[in-house]
């Protein structure tokens, strides 16, 4: 199975989207790296916008991951409330 990634800017609002990250995938692995966070797991990775929300403590649009994004691998689904990332094998 190969590996999907997401790299975010090391920034505030990053740091709640790694949170709601790992709580959503709990075999997700959290890699910091100066100026970067990446984000990776086997198969899937999953982005919730409700998850987001709780942890940052406002409403938050999907698209507000953009901002911070530097990088991702896999196949992309997205919608309002979640953006996916997975690997078909």
């Amino acid at each position: 199975m190969s590996k999907v990634y997401l790299a975010l800017q090391d920034n505030d609002d990053s740091r709640y989207i790694v949170e709601a990250i790992v709580d959503d995938n709990p075999t997700a692995t959290v890699i910091n790296q100066p100026a970067m966070i990446r984000i990776e797991n086997d198969g899937q990775l999953v982005v919730r916008r409700a998850s987001v929300e709780e942890k940052i403590g406002r409403d938050w649009d999907m698209q507000e991951l953009h901002l911070s994004l530097i990088t991702l691998g896999g196949n992309v689904d997205e919608d309002e409330d979640q953006l996916s990332l997975n690997w078909n094998t």
